[in-house]
């Protein structure tokens, strides 16, 4: 069992047991039905990535070259639109959150990454000054809110620190979600972060340490306590999956590709679970 499953068990028996459902709803379900929620507050884990942990359950498959495509079309492309989205990419989960004739998603995510420049901003401090304590990406912009409709951010704050340990610099990140649809998302989240502080850490030549993972709502749809319970009872694959950046030290952020990232050692029980997503 990993850390990472472990991990994902407690907090599954966290929110059955001791968690309490949502009032006024935001999400609904495909068929019209409001998507409440059973959940907890202030969930935090903690990885060392240096030492071989890594935030993915082997209790279900985790769809993580997607996930990492995601965190391209946001901070590399830094759009909003869903036909980067689909013709770059071939994601297109995100069509549910489109905003009516609009094909895009809002002013919302890659949007708001380009209208303040942020990614480049790190870099950039990163570079003059690697010690610095502002390295912060804030997805959450109440004006961009304001000049359109979509779904406000979860994965809206992004932190990164660096340490020197025995001569060797390491690149800590912290990521805080709002809302977290744990049985769906976690995992998805959780390492397409990972695979942002691996490509930081990769453009500057240092080494990936420690994750940090803040979700301020933890929860289980009203439609997932099924599927809840099958997680719990399976028992976890004995591999140790690992994700890996496959390109040289020093290798340009902008020039990373999806297909530059592994995912060994990853054996997953099945069959997959299916989910009716809350919109």
């Amino acid at each position: 069992m990993t850390k990472a499953d472990t991990i994902f068990k407690d907090n599954i028996r966290r929110i059955l047991d001791e968690g309490v459902f949502s009032e006024q709803a935001r999400p609904k379900y495909k068929n019209g039905l409001v998507a409440n929620s059973k959940y907890i507050t202030g969930s935090f884990a903690s990885y060392d990535l240096s030492q071989g942990e890594f935030p993915i359950t082997t209790l279900r498959p985790i769809a993580i070259k997607s996930a990492i495509k995601e965190v391209l079309w946001i901070y590399q492309d830094q759009t909003n639109s869903l036909d980067v989205l689909e013709d770059k990419y071939q994601v297109h989960y995100w069509n549910d959150w489109e905003v009516a004739g609009t094909r895009t998603i809002g002013e919302r995510y890659g949007a708001i990454v380009k209208r303040h420049d942020i990614m480049n901003k790190i870099l950039k401090q990163l570079s003059e000054n690697p010690w610095n304590r502002r390295n912060v990406i804030s997805l959450w912009d109440y004006e961009a809110f304001e000049e359109s409709p979509g779904l406000l951010p979860c994965a809206f704050q992004t932190m990164f620190d660096v340490r020197r340990v025995d001569g060797d610099i390491y690149l800590d990140a912290t990521l805080t979600q709002r809302s977290n649809d744990m049985l769906v998302a976690h995992h998805i989240n959780a390492m397409q972060y990972v695979a942002l502080q691996m490509m930081v850490a990769k453009h500057f030549g240092w080494k990936v340490g420690k994750f940090f993972y803040f979700v301020n709502n933890l929860h289980i749809y009203d439609n997932q306590f099924e599927q809840a319970q099958e997680l719990l009872a399976r028992e976890p694959s004995d591999c140790q999956p690992k994700l890996i950046l496959d390109v040289p030290d020093g290798t340009n952020f902008y020039d990373i590709r999806a297909e530059d990232f592994k995912l060994v050692d990853y054996d997953p029980v099945k069959p997959q679970l299916k989910f009716d997503l809350a919109i």
